[in-house]
């Protein structure tokens, strides 16, 4: 019978059908490839040979026989002998397989002009006499081909399994027939994959990369954080039935499709094997410091194999984080080969390369091949990623790329740590430029090293553990910063972080700009000059009037001006202005200029090649008809607001990426659709606005209106950061997105568009009276506000929810995830011209969405940020953002509340953004070019801690310790004004600054007039309370910087001179 466990069939009058259309396909494909390449792969074969043996449930195998049942026939047929030769096809088999075999005859007749012939063994017969009429079809073959004996290829290595093949394999070497083993010959057919076969290894890949992202990686933080003893043997049969049940974690894949390639493989505690044959023993994963786990899962979609492998480090030294580092440099090498053309040993070179450029002692450590090809076999003989193997690569080849270190050593007391390995895994579909099926799986050090916080023994709580963050800092699941036994104060622990920043965040500056990473530009290149303007072709195009009047050619946009009898056409482009002036009342006169070589628009006019070229530089009419005269100046001035705006639209147009087009959703799949939405920014024009409807198609949304031009598509690979923001406290529920390339909306050209539903009418009430609270009119219209803001909210979670869910659907070019901002962590500032409110995202963002221009800005991109203005007794204090691009200009925001700053410092320490204090606002585009004048100096000198103000003025601290001990005494008001004279002098001072200072030295400062005051005050009796001495003395410290008047003494501006 048919086995169909690990083949997709359809249905038909059987229950076992074939497709047919496939079938013809392939066995095209199959004597195409024999004919053109018998000598090469088949070895000069009469007939090919092909037996398959009996199942063997318990036990995973990879055969040839069957791979060819799968790839031709798309079922798997055991027990079966297959003889193809040029004019027939021999079947031996039991009457059921027969059955289904029978439709094979048309197709084969039809696509290859070959026979079917059914040879049918019954259960008492053991088939020796139908073998024999097989053997005598083959010699007759052999005889029209001119061959004395006959040539059959056969698969050498797979042994004959069952009472049948056993038979057949005996009768087959005592035939006396030249046999030729013709194993690669099917390995080179398999090798290129079509779409079918692309599809369902891509969703093989995906079930395994999914499942190494969303069930082993939680699995083994979760075991680490509470640490737990499982072995890895459990953890094998855990993952095994997460992959053969993909609902578990959301996939939706039939169950019935889907198996494993090899059970789990779970390795630590320095026992390690990187073969394929490699298991999982029954020890405990073992994960205490210096330790290394080593996780490979394989799948299989309609018997396509994929595969991924992944390594973790805990707690990893330094050799273990440069292993892995150049392993991943490697392993991305090795991908980066397999292209069209390039040969296969490429592969293993540019790894081998790589190892011995940065890490020459680690190369006999690295495994002997870089992987192998993969398909409906885990391992296709022929296609070995290794440095012998000079086969040429081919688009659609798949290759499983698997590159590790063996038994590496390093000095510890832990026998258990003293020899680790390494193993990254891929698969990869080799094209022009290789594509990654299993990338969701991350690979970079930051998710895959981690650290253990390994407190004392008699410590109760538990070890806490972390994970690597995007900017290679350490950030812990349960984060537990002591000093001693007493816990750190928030401020502790920030300053504390934010001094192991400093280290990183130095030496990644110092790497990017010594490579001169420090700006990459628009990479836009030179815009394009515009077309020549030309206002007639031909002479004979020019109107004849009989009237010799200033007249306007709309068609051509042209200006026909009366010159010396006739009429001399200019192109408006070459007016620069129109002008209309009243000269007395029935008389006017019209000056218009025109562009010179002296202009601006000089550069792009055609004329400017002729060096002796005269220019018409300004004319001038006298008119006695002021209403043409004046219609005749706007019409020109019409003319150039549309010329300039074309123009501008043709140039923004001429900057844009060319995207690929958009693949509309078919029959099989009905596109996801969010109704009555508006856009921003608007397409612009006259007329009355439509709200669109947003759809999902195959690679990207496309919003369209009832008007056939009002149409927007945004492809999801030119998504950077989709958002949805739910209304809460704002008045629209809208999706964001902010996009890589800038794209047209209508006539403008953006980055953001936004897609958004207004929950509630913005509405005023003319009427003076007001409404009760209690007004059931009110109520029942605040009812109605928040039932419409929760069904906006939900519909729009839906959508979101529907486009995640594709996802997990191969077909769908969808690698898109909606981020949604956190209010908690929210923040007033003013980043452009009013004050709005920021949200911090999930995926680290920080946007403003609601007020025009929007605000996205990604922290992944930020370099380090600079708190400016912070003081005592300030309001407010400035943000400016340093962006890892130093060509970029810094991002300032102004204003925000000094209620925030905590907040703030929290969210920027929690994100592992480096961030510095200062008094002043700062010069920052001199600094900037200073910087990447000089970068080799800017690193000598301590990188950015030019900005830590506390590190170089130790005086502030001592300010803070006296404010905390304060008294109103004659002493401490002395040590105070000192304290603060030698706060000022640590600030940079302009000349200006100090021409003051000395100014004032001639006369009493204001500090000596008020502890003069103050002293007299508490000699009477009156002296204040210590608070307000307190708050004084605040307010002081604030405003020392400012130098009062000397003709002033009280500080205040002076007054006005009177006149008497």
């Amino acid at each position: 019978m048919a086995d169909t466990r690990n083949g997709s069939v359809q249905g038909g009058g059987n229950a076992y059908a074939i497709d047919l259309g496939n079938v013809t396909k392939r066995l095209k494909l199959f004597y195409s490839h024999w004919k053109e390449t018998n000598t090469y792969y088949w070895g000069s074969s009469d007939a090919l040979v092909v037996a398959t043996p009996p199942l063997a449930c318990d036990d995973l195998r990879y055969l040839k026989s069957s791979a060819l049942n799968t790839w031709l026939l798309g079922l798997e047929f055991p027990e079966t002998i297959m003889v193809f030769m040029n004019k027939q096809i021999h079947f031996l088999c039991s009457p059921k397989k027969a059955s289904v075999l029978e439709f094979l005859k048309k197709p084969a007749k039809e696509s290859v002009s070959v026979e079917i012939v059914m040879h049918v063994k019954v259960k008492s017969d053991d088939g020796t006499t139908l073998m024999d009429e097989i053997f005598r079809s083959i010699r007759a073959q052999s005889k029209l081909n001119g061959h004395h004996t006959p040539v059959v290829g056969y698969i050498a290595k797979e042994a004959p399994e069952g009472n049948l093949l056993e038979i057949w394999d005996e009768k087959l070497k005592n035939s006396n027939f030249q046999l030729a083993d013709v194993t690669n010959g099917f390995s080179e057919l398999f090798a290129v994959k079509d779409s079918a076969e692309l599809t369902n290894m891509k969703k093989a890949a995906y079930l395994a990369a999914s499942v190494m992202t969303n069930y082993v990686v939680p699995r083994l933080e979760n075991i680490i954080d509470e640490e737990k003893k499982v072995s890895h043997s459990t953890l094998m049969n855990d993952t095994e039935k997460c992959i053969l049940a993909p609902s578990r974690i959301k996939l939706k894949l039939k169950a019935e499709n889907v198996d494993i390639c090899y059970p789990p493989i779970f390795q630590s505690g320095g026992e390690f094997d990187l073969k394929p044959t490699a298991s999982s023993n029954d020890h405990s994963l073992y994960y205490d410091s210096t330790s290394v786990i080593i996780s490979a899962i394989g799948s299989r979609y309609n018997s396509y194999c994929a595969n991924v492998a992944r390594s973790f480090l805990i707690n990893g030294n330094a050799v273990q984080s440069k292993a892995y580092e150049v392993l991943l440099m490697a392993h991305e090498a090795a991908i980066s080969q397999l292209k069209p053309g390039n040969k296969v040993s490429a592969a293993y070179q540019a790894a081998m390369s790589v190892t011995e450029r940065d890490a020459p002692e680690f190369t006999r450590n690295l495994t002997k091949t870089a992987g192998t090809g993969i398909g409906l076999e885990f391992r296709e003989s022929g296609l070995s990623l290794n440095t012998k193997n000079d086969s040429v690569l081919k688009s659609g080849m798949v290759f499983n790329v698997s590159l590790g270190f063996q038994n590496l050593q390093i000095q510890t007391n832990n026998p258990k740590t003293e020899k680790f390995s390494l193993l990254l895994a891929d698969t990869v579909i080799v094209n022009e430029k290789p594509d990654v099926v299993t990338k969701i799986s991350s690979k970079t050090f930051k998710d895959v090293a981690y650290s253990v916080n390994e407190d004392e023994e008699e410590q109760e709580k538990p070890k806490p553990t972390s994970k690597v963050k995007s900017n290679g800092t350490i950030a812990s699941f349960t984060r537990t910063l002591r000093s001693g036994k007493q816990e750190l104060s928030k401020e502790g622990q920030r300053r504390q972080h934010q001094a192991e920043l400093v280290h990183q965040k130095n030496q990644e500056t110092a790497m990017r700009l010594t490579n001169g990473g420090y700006g990459s530009g628009d990479g836009r290149g030179v815009g394009r000059s515009s077309r020549d303007h030309i206002a007639y072709r031909n002479v004979n195009d020019i109107p004849t009037s009989r009237d010799l009047m200033i007249q306007i050619d709309s068609k051509n946009e042209t200006v026909l001006l009366p010159m010396y009898g006739g009429m001399v056409p200019f192109h408006v482009a070459m007016v620069k202005s129109a002008t209309i002036q009243q000269e007395g009342n029935r008389t006017c006169r019209i000056r218009i200029s025109f562009h010179t070589p002296a202009t601006t628009l000089s550069s792009s006019l055609k004329t400017l090649k002729i060096p002796d070229a005269i220019y018409l530089k300004e004319v001038s009419f006298r008119s006695l008809d002021p209403k043409h005269s004046n219609e005749v100046v706007q019409h020109i001035k019409t003319l150039l607001r549309q010329i300039k705006s074309r123009e501008s639209e043709k140039a923004e147009r001429a900057t844009l990426v060319t995207q690929e087009k958009l693949l509309i959703a078919g029959t099989k799949f009905k596109p996801i659709r969010l109704p009555d939405l508006w856009i921003r920014p608007s397409f612009g024009g006259r007329g009355r606005k439509l709200t669109g409807t947003l759809e999902a198609h195959v690679n990207g949304f496309r919003y369209s209106t009832s008007r056939v031009e009002e149409r927007v598509d945004v492809l999801y690979g030119n998504i950077k950061h989709a958002f949805f923001q739910a209304a809460e406290k704002e008045m629209i529920t809208l999706l964001h997105f902010h996009l890589h390339n800038h794209i047209m909306v209508g006539r403008k050209k953006t980055k953001d568009v936004q897609f958004y539903v207004e929950v509630m009418d913005v509405v005023q009430t003319l009427g003076g009276s007001r409404r009760s609270a209690n007004d059931p009119d009110e109520i029942e219209e605040e009812q109605r506000e928040r039932d419409r803001k929760n069904r906006t909210n939900m519909d729009f979670q839906n959508f979101v929810n529907k486009v995640s869910d594709l996802s997990g659907q191969p077909q769908f070019e969808l690698d898109l995830e909606f981020d949604k901002p956190i209010r908690d962590l929210g923040f007033h500032g003013v980043p452009y011209k009013a004050s709005v409110f920021m949200i911090p995202t999930w995926n680290n963002c920080l946007v403003e969405l609601v007020e025009n221009p929007f605000l996205v800005i990604t922290l992944n991109e930020v370099e380090i940020v600079n708190l400016e203005r912070v003081g005592l007794g300030q309001k407010s204090f400035d943000m400016t953002i340093v962006f890892k691009d130093f060509k970029r200009d810094v991002f300032r925001i102004d204003s925000i509340p000094s209620t925030s700053l905590d907040d703030v410092k929290d969210w920027l320490n929690t994100t592992d953004i480096k961030y510095y204090e200062s008094r002043l606002n700062l010069m920052w585009t001199p600094i900037l070019k200073t910087i990447m004048d000089d970068p080799e100096k800017f690193i000598e000198e301590g990188g950015w801690e030019f900005l830590n103000v506390e590190a170089s003025d130790s005086e502030s601290e001592n300010t803070e310790d006296s404010d905390q001990g304060y008294e109103p005494s004659d002493n401490a008001s002395d040590s105070m004004s000192e304290d603060e004279d030698d706060d000022s002098e640590s600030v940079v001072q302009s000349e200006e600054d100090t021409e003051e200072d000395s100014e004032e030295e001639e006369g009493e400062s204001w500090e000596v007039l008020e502890r003069e005051a103050t002293k007299a005050d508490r000699e009477k009796g009156d002296s204040d309370s210590e608070e307000e001495m307190r708050e004084r003395r605040k307010k002081k410290a604030f405003g020392k910087s400012r130098i009062p008047d000397n003709k002033n003494p009280r500080g205040g501006p002076p007054k006005r001179a009177k006149f008497s």
